[in-house]
């Protein structure tokens, strides 16, 4: 039988793994898995629409719901989610002692866009009274001078942004203290390189984390899969070939992670690690579907609307192929 040959940009994850080797295959579909790190990945679809499939980030797809035509349509498939508490870092030279600290000072953002810094923002705004509008932005390259975000935003004359200059790194700036934080997915290389100059704003982040999600249930959602909109509507089917093969995938990841002879991962108490997160996230602990994610999406969106960056609040509903909502019964 001819099958569909399509390709998909993304990460090589352990939960993806199946999918890369052909282990697991979607049904009706040749699956050509391009591995990337998910900067060249989002920069790719983003801006030339190069893969058929591609793992993106929540945000960035939200903004392009904003567009019309609107260029993709995602599954509620999340390969990536993390707790971002972690992933706030301040400069020693700031004297930021606790989140309200944050208020009035100048904050890094490698792009404003970016689905981390908009989790960060808005637990911040929740949990600890820091308004999203309440502080400036800085953004461009972490790492490398001159990153520019994927999409052009229009955000409301509230939210203040800055251009960093042409030779400038935030690593760079917040090690120096001409930023005071920065809120970012990759820990800058100055918290390794220039111990004391840069710090954790929660030195306990795990166990913050861990509070934020006995009181919220929430994982945050980080990255999702789309589909480039006119295949979906030349092949409406494929959503839920792709829906079922990236689960079945991650079955296969779940299974080996509770192998106790031998461990799959190099490390070296992932057995505990395990029950662990089974003992407080039960045993689907990283949830695909989304029935199973409507409160952590519904959340998401908020904060999305609230800092600028969808003119209106989306529903969970609208972010999905209709076909993956629901599923047959027997």
């Amino acid at each position: 039988m001819h099958k569909l040959r399509l390709t998909l940009g993304c990460w090589s994850y352990d939960r993806t793994h199946a999918l890369a080797t052909g282990r697991v295959q979607p049904d009706g579909i040749e699956l050509v898995y391009l591995d990337m790190p998910v900067e060249e990945t989002f920069f790719r679809m983003l801006r030339h629409r190069e893969f058929d499939v591609a793992e993106m980030s929540l945000s960035s797809y939200c903004v392009s719901l904003m567009r019309d035509p609107q260029p993709f349509v995602a599954i509620p498939v999340f390969p990536s989610r993390m707790f971002r508490h972690g992933s706030i870092f301040v400069s020693a030279a700031a004297g930021i002692r606790e989140p309200r600290d944050l208020v009035g000072r100048r904050i890094g953002n490698p792009e404003y866009q970016m689905t981390a810094p908009v989790w960060i923002r808005g637990i911040l705004q929740d949990e600890y009274g820091v308004p999203a509008d309440g502080v400036t932005y800085v953004t461009g390259g972490e790492e490398e001078p001159n990153r520019d975000e994927k999409l052009r935003l229009d955000l409301p004359p509230r939210i203040r942004v800055e251009r960093i200059g042409p030779t400038q790194t935030l690593a760079g700036m917040l090690a120096d203290g001409e930023i005071a934080a920065l809120q970012t997915a990759r820990a800058p290389s100055t918290f390794r390189t220039r111990p004391g100059t840069v710090k954790r704003l929660f030195e306990d982040f795990v166990e913050v984390e861990k509070d934020y999600f006995r009181r919220t249930r929430i994982f945050p959602i980080m990255h999702t899969v789309v589909i480039r909109r006119e295949l979906y509507r030349q092949h409406p089917w494929i959503a839920r070939s792709l829906q079922k093969a990236f689960a079945a995938a991650q079955r296969l990841t779940y299974d080996e992670l509770s192998i106790t002879n031998a461990l799959m991962a190099m490390l070296p108490w992932l057995t505990a690690h395990v029950e662990e997160a089974r003992a407080l996230m039960g045993d689907d602990y990283w949830p695909y579907g989304f029935h199973e994610n409507r409160h952590v999406l519904d959340t998401f969106l908020r904060y999305h609307h609230e800092q600028g960056l969808s003119s209106r609040r989306l529903r969970p509903e609208e972010l999905f192929a209709a076909e993956t909502l629901e599923s047959f019964r027997i």
